[in-house]
């Protein structure tokens, strides 16, 4: 299962790194930050689609994308193009990502910064807000319920803003009982890696009004970011596009496509 893969190595590289960075230096760290950037006022529904643009250099399903030499001049493009947050993967192996990434662009940019990684301790919650982050992503098919309430709690706690990410309407379940306010529907099954682009739309009206709707994945043309708006979206997450072309052309011509107002929300199930 390429999911249970990604979060077993995600935890085993952060366990490595813990032998020289210790919970408590990370959690000193985190807790010595500055107040997180505001990602629920910055991703709030608007008369337009709202976009989180990835630094991402590889992904399992594509190989290899872009170098990204550097993360921080890439972030600040999109910030550029209209960007609303960036999206910094951390994984190391099959995403070529670091938290070094996560700090460069922290530095850089004025919007809020999401640490996208396979989050699973603690630890890893502690490191992204030591590394400046404002919001960190929940898998919820990785995680066990409890652990999945924890963490949430736990990035609340230092300030930050959790992205519960969901694949099914199980799973989407969870995240309302959690109290989400930031959910997003990925079309990408990690555990199969296969691609059902009309996920969201059968998903959407599922998630209450008092969350934020975030379709995820699928992202290659403006048509993709209409549909995606069409069928309700507040934020459309985009990766593979932006760091495959000019990412503000390309930036500038997926807001204009996500320009109308999103259509009637129907009573949550």
């Amino acid at each position: 299962m390429v999911l249970a893969d990604l979060t077993a190595g995600a935890v085993e590289d952060a366990e490595r790194r813990a032998l020289t960075r210790p919970l408590a230096d990370v959690e000193r760290d985190a807790l010595s930050r500055p107040a997180a950037r505001d990602a629920l006022a910055a991703l709030a529904p608007a008369d337009r689609v709202k976009i989180i643009a990835e630094v991402k250099r590889a992904s399992p399903s594509r190989g290899a994308l872009a170098e990204i030499p550097d993360p921080a001049l890439q972030a600040s493009l999109y910030e550029q193009g209209g960007a609303s947050a960036i999206s910094v993967l951390t994984e190391e192996r099959r995403f070529g990502g670091s938290l070094a990434d996560l700090e460069a662009v922290t530095a850089r940019v004025d919007v809020p910064v999401l640490r996208k990684d396979f989050i699973a301790t603690p630890y890893q919650v502690f490191e992204a807000r030591a590394a400046g982050a404002d919001l960190a992503l929940l898998i919820v098919a990785g995680l066990e319920p409890r652990v999945l309430a924890e963490l949430h709690a736990l990035i609340l706690q230092l300030g930050m803003t959790p992205l519960v990410e969901t694949h099914s309407a199980e799973e989407l379940e969870l995240a309302v009982d959690l109290g989400a306010t930031l959910i997003g529907v990925n079309a990408r099954n990690l555990k199969t890696l296969e691609l059902d682009r009309d996920l969201f739309a059968t998903l959407s009206d599922r998630i209450p009004d008092s969350a934020i709707r975030i379709a995820e994945s699928a992202v290659l043309a403006p048509e993709d970011v209409r549909r995606y708006r069409e069928a309700g979206a507040d934020v459309v997450l985009i990766g593979e596009a932006l760091v495959t072309g000019d990412p503000v052309t390309t930036l500038h011509g997926f807001l204009e496509a996500g320009s109308t107002p999103v259509r009637a929300r129907k009573e949550s199930k």
